[in-house]
């Protein structure tokens, strides 16, 4: 159901992960604040280069994997998700881009986006969990 408060500017689009409804045979779509972090998602755990209509989309924080958690890892994460942010998200404003360090023995970077909606000039916050080593135990 569409966010009454929010202007159109904002937009619809599908849920993600795409969600397909059984009994109307459509698919779940998202609006508002919550269409606007599922593109925040989409667009940090995107490669450049993986899509193919658009091969400049996406924040490469692959180069990164291997660096020790240093404050300047920091602050290239923070640079690039904000830079990321200013050239495909344009219906908000970046105010603040912070990495924490959850769990260092993890390699679990929290990166905290808080950003101010254009169209309305709202303020929200967005977190991202960023895992410098995927995988399991074995």
């Amino acid at each position: 159901m569409p966010d009454q408060n929010l202007p159109a500017f904002i937009g619809t689009g599908w849920a993600f992960p795409p969600d397909f409804l059984m009994g109307s045979h459509t698919v779940r779509m998202s609006d508002g604040v919550e269409d606007i972090e599922q593109s925040l998602r989409i667009l940090l755990s995107t490669l450049p280069g993986e899509r193919a209509m658009r091969p400049d989309y996406g924040c490469d924080l692959t180069p990164l994997l291997f660096e020790p958690l240093t404050t300047t890892l920091r602050t290239v994460t923070e640079d690039r998700v904000k830079t990321s942010i200013y050239l495909h998200e344009p219906r908000i404003e970046p105010l603040r881009v912070a990495v924490s360090m959850a769990d260092a023995n993890a390699g679990m970077l929290l990166i905290s986006v808080d950003y101010r909606i254009r169209s309305n000039n709202t303020r929200h916050n967005y977190v991202f969990d960023f895992y410098q080593s995927e995988g399991t135990e074995t």
